[in-house]
């Protein structure tokens, strides 16, 4: 789209009339990290669907700040046979957006569905003999072994989501997007007034009653509502996003670009905050099933080439507390965080070595097609600086710029690089995806079970699965070193470092839960 054309065509979304569905209608306006083509929050692992599934779903139990899991949709649960048999009965006042009530075979249902797509709900279902509702209201896992964390896999805040569907669209086969968006959580899908590319509407679902208890923190908690409408408008284009926020015709602004900052802060009126304190892992994410990166020698002797200071750099500036390297594969700061091997990434760079290296291990000058997010400028920022220190190395970059839904839909493909598929991709695993093994989704080595690359890595397989049997916190971590330095031998990614995104509101507007955009608790002062 030429730019004047875009820019008359944001201009026609800001100016719509919103309030005209609804005189007096209370509205929050808010610009998302970018458009929203997949709707189905378990299809996919975009973190934009998830936030979208947060309005309009809700999860069995949920993460509070110190990241202990609570009782969500849950009353409670009874774990009987030495941790083999888990009984979880549904609160009340549970109703899905067509008033059909929540019953535990929706429950069962979505369960399946969600750990068909997930690793840690895979986990979940391998330690599982049986699941099955026993009644409306209560519903049973019996175990083949104990699997304390069960709750951690049905209330995970990473992508995908665990979200909980009406029977009749968890039924849907995994491998298909679920269209039709009906939920039990705080606001209503408005598929009537979706523009794709430039905005989402939600309205406030009146059924909807919030949990009486628990702490109001992260994805925990009594969820309440104040705005009749929320309206995700899409505006690629950082300048115009920073004056439609500077001059009140939208309300918060997910990714403001670090280079406008500084403008957004003067004048007193617009809040910058980080929301996620786990930040973003950026990664570059091989195609195990194409040349050259079917090769592991071509793969590791790319680490060599990563500076991840100069990546950082690209996407958020000189600023120190914007961004961290030394970043391995777990979130810096949480538990199973280390530097084990880590000097991989941290040495000296020598590209001519790496290119040595390359041909060495039988780089034979393939295409390598590398997909950049045109819209999305803190992962186009990776893309540019990957192709630049590709070409270097002596690769045939083949530079693809285009949208981030382009990527999302992209990059689920099959086909060979030059039929429609890739060899590369940038995104980030946020915050909680990236805090222990069952829900990193890049170390998985399960081949076409695995997150888009399909990687077959038998070893880092077992490792994962010494994790869930490591017998306290101490041993976890032991297996976690084991985990980085088998990443480092398989390289199904490579870290790029951790990117600490702030968001930018107007101060009239409080309740702004950690980890990423939720809308209750939200209130214009």
């Amino acid at each position: 789209m030429k730019r004047r054309t875009f820019l008359q065509a944001t201009a026609a979304v800001l100016a719509a009339p919103s309030l005209a569905r609804g005189a007096g209608a209370n509205v929050l306006k808010f610009i998302p990290e970018g458009d929203l083509p997949v709707l189905d929050p378990v299809w996919t692992t975009a973190t934009n669907a998830r936030n979208h599934g947060y309005l309009v779903f809700d999860t069995l139990y949920g993460q509070d700040a110190d990241y202990v899991m609570r009782p969500q949709m849950v009353a409670g649960h009874v774990i009987e046979n030495d941790g083999r048999q888990w009984t979880i009965t549904l609160r009340d006042g549970l109703k899905f957006h067509d008033g059909e009530p929540v019953r535990a075979v929706d429950a069962v249902a979505s369960i399946r569905r969600f750990a068909a797509r997930d690793a840690f709900g895979q986990a979940l279902m391998d330690a599982t003999d049986e699941l099955s509702a026993v009644d409306d209201k209560a519903f049973r896992f019996r175990l083949k072994r104990p699997f304390p964390l069960l709750p951690n896999a049905l209330g995970k805040t990473g992508t995908p989501m665990p979200c909980i569907m009406p029977e009749r669209l968890a039924k849907t086969d995994p491998n298909k997007h679920v269209t039709e968006m009906v939920g039990s959580g705080p606001f209503r899908f408005k598929a009537d007034e979706r523009v794709p590319g430039s905005r989402v509407v939600y309205e406030r679902f009146d059924g909807y009653v919030p949990r009486a208890d628990g702490p109001a923190t992260f994805t925990a908690g009594p969820k309440r509502v104040h705005f009749d409408r929320i309206e995700w408008i899409t505006i690629p284009d950082s300048s115009t996003a920073a004056s439609a926020l500077r001059n009140g015709e939208v309300d918060w602004w997910q990714t403001p670009t670090p280079d406008l900052l500084d403008m957004l802060r003067r004048g007193g009126r617009i809040v910058i905050q980080n929301v996620d304190p786990a930040g973003g892992i950026g990664v570059m994410r091989f195609n195990f099933l194409y040349p050259p990166f079917d090769n592991p020698a071509i793969r590791r002797a790319l680490l060599g080439a990563i500076d991840q200071a100069d990546f950082m750099t690209a996407v958020a500036g000189p600023d120190p507390e914007l961004w961290k390297d030394r970043v391995g594969v777990f979130s810096p700061g949480t538990p199973m965080a280390n530097e084990a091997g880590i000097e991989v990434l941290s040495g000296k760079r020598d590209l001519d070595k790496v290119r040595r290296d390359l041909i060495a291990a039988g780089y034979k000058g393939e295409p390598v097609v590398l997909l950049g997010a045109s819209d999305y400028p803190g992962t186009n920022a990776l893309a540019l600086v990957a192709a630049d220190v590709l070409k270097r190395v002596g690769m045939n970059v083949d530079f693809q710029a285009i949208d981030w839904g382009t990527v999302v839909q992209r990059r689920a493909s099959r086909q060979p690089p030059d039929k429609g598929g890739w060899n590369v991709f940038f995104t980030y695993l946020n915050g909680t995806n990236n805090f222990d093994p069952a829900g990193q989704l890049g170390i998985r080595g399960n081949g076409k079970d695995a997150w888009f690359g399909w990687p077959d890595m038998p070893k880092l397989e077992e490792l994962r699965n010494a994790w869930f049997a490591a017998p306290d916190l101490a041993a976890q971590k032991q297996v976690c070193e084991r985990i980085q330095l088998q990443v480092w031998q398989d390289v199904p990614f490579i870290p790029l470092g951790v990117y600490y995104q702030p968001g930018a509101w107007n101060k009239a507007f409080t309740g702004m839960r950690i980890g990423f955009p939720q809308f209750y608790d939200v209130r214009r002062a």
